[in-house]
C-alpha cells in the first residue's frame, strides 16, 4: 500500500523536484505552498510523514508543529525538516529537532539523502507506535487491575452514600477527609467567581474517583461538586487509603496518572479560555466530552446546556448561538436525549 506524504514547501521548483521523486518512489504526496495550508491539508489527509521546510513566512515551523500535534489523530504522524546550516543557529529548531522528531536533512540534497531521511522517519514512527501500543496496553493492565483490588477490598462492604440530583457533595473550603469512588449517576465539581458565575472543572461518572487533588495534598476543597443525576458513592479515608498503597504499591502509579491527566485537561481549559475562539472552545468541548463522558462510542452528549456552557465558560445565549451555527453546518444533531457529534473530523478542523 502507498505512504502518503505531505509536502510544505513555499519554493516552487523545491517543491516540485521533491515531489517527482517522492512519486517515482511509489509515494502519494499533497502538497501545501505555505505552513497554514499545511496544517488544513495534513488535519484533512492524516498522512505517514510531514515534510516541512523551515523558512521565514509568517506561520514558522514551530507554529505549524504544534498546531498540527494538537490533534489526537496526528501526534504519531512523524516530521521530516527541510533546512539550511544558517537555520541551525536557531536555539528552537535545534530543540524540537533534538526532542521531538529527531530528524531533519540540509539543503540542498540528493535524491537517495532524501529518500534515506523519509524512510528512516517512517521507520522510526513505526517503532514509536509499537512503544506506544505496549505502554497503552501496560496502563490498561495496570488500571483494570489496582480498580478491581479497591472495589474488592474496600468497597464491597462498606456504606454507600446517596445523594439526589442537585445535591452538594462538598463545598470550596471543606476539609477534604475522604476520596469519592462512584457506584452510580454522576458528578460536576466547579468553581463560582466573586459574580457568582460558575466554571466547570471536571465531570466525573461510574466507577471514576473525584476529590483526591485536595485530599492528597492536605488542603481544604479548592472547589464545589455536585450530584448532577441520583448519585450513589463511597468514601474511602486517608486510613484505608495508606493501607491500600501499603498492601498494592503499584496504586500510586495510578493516582499519578489520575492527577497527571486533570493538570493536562486544566491547563488545556486555561487555553482554550485565554485564546481560543468561541467556535473552537466549543468544539474542543465537544470532542473532549465525546471521548471522556460517553461510554458507547457514539458521539451522544447527555448533559444540559447550562453545564455544558459553564464547561466552556462562555454565556448561556453564546452557547446556543454556537450550537445552531454546528447544526445548520451539519457538525451536530440534536434530540431529546442531547447533542449528538454527527462528524468528528469536521469538528476537528474548527480547532
Amino acid at each position: 500500500m502507498k505512504k502518503s506524504v505531505v509536502l510544505i514547501e513555499d519554493d516552487k521548483k523545491t517543491r516540485e523536484q521533491i515531489t517527482e521523486i517522492l512519486e517515482l518512489s511509489n509515494f502519494i504526496v499533497f502538497v501545501a505552498e505555505n505552513e497554514k495550508n499545511g496544517v488544513v491539508l495534513a488535519k484533512t489527509i492524516i498522512p505517514n510523514l510531514i515534510i516541512c521546510s523551515v523558512s521565514k513566512a509568517k506561520l514558522n515551523h514551530l507554529e505549524v508543529f504544534e498546531m498540527i500535534k494538537q490533534s489526537s489523530h496526528l501526534q504519531d504522524v512523524p516530521f521530516l525538516f527541510l533546512t539550511t546550516k544558517h537555520n541551525l543557529n536557531n536555539k528552537d529548531l535545534i530543540n524540537l529537532i533534538q526532542v521531538e522528531t529527531n530528524q531533519y536533512l540540509l539543503k540542498p540534497f540528493s535524491k537517495a539523502q532524501l529518500l534515506e531521511a523519509v524512510e528512516s522517519r517512517l521507520k522510526k514512527s513505526i517503532n514509536t507506535q509499537l512503544l506506544n501500543k505496549t505502554k497503552s496496553s501496560i496502563e490498561n493492565y495496570w488500571k483494570s487491575r489496582n480498580t478491581s483490588i479497591l472495589i474488592e477490598k474496600f468497597l464491597k462492604n462498606k456504606t454507600i452514600y446517596r445523594y439526589k440530583k442537585d445535591a452538594t457533595i462538598y463545598c470550596q473550603g471543606n476539609l477534604s477527609h475522604h476520596i469519592f469512588y462512584i457506584k452510580k449517576g454522576e458528578v460536576k465539581t466547579y468553581k463560582v467567581n466573586e459574580l457568582g458565575k460558575e466554571f466547570i472543572t471536571g465531570y466525573f461518572k461510574k466507577n471514576e474517583c473525584f476529590g483526591y487533588s485536595s485530599f492528597i495534598i492536605h488542603e481544604p476543597h479548592f472547589e464545589n461538586s455536585k450530584a448532577i443525576s441520583n448519585v450513589q458513592l463511597y468514601k474511602i479515608s486517608k486510613k484505608e487509603l495508606v493501607e491500600l498503597i501499603a498492601n498494592y504499591p503499584t496504586l500510586l502509579y495510578e493516582i499519578i496518572n489520575l492527577l497527571a491527566h486533570d493538570l493536562i485537561h486544566l491547563k488545556e481549559q486555561l487555553l482554550r479560555l485565554a485564546y481560543g475562539s468561541v467556535r473552537r472552545k466549543t468544539a474542543a468541548t465537544l470532542l473532549q466530552l465525546a471521548n471522556e463522558f460517553n461510554k458507547k462510542g457514539d458521539g451522544e452528549i447527555n448533559m444540559s446546556k447550562i453545564n455544558l456552557a459553564h464547561s466552556i465558560g462562555i454565556e448561556y445565549e453564546t452557547l446556543i448561538r454556537t450550537l445552531h451555527d454546528f447544526k445548520e453546518e451539519k457538525l451536530i444533531t440534536e434530540n431529546e436525549k442531547g447533542l449528538k457529534l454527527i462528524s468528528e473530523k469536521k469538528l476537528l478542523k474548527v480547532l
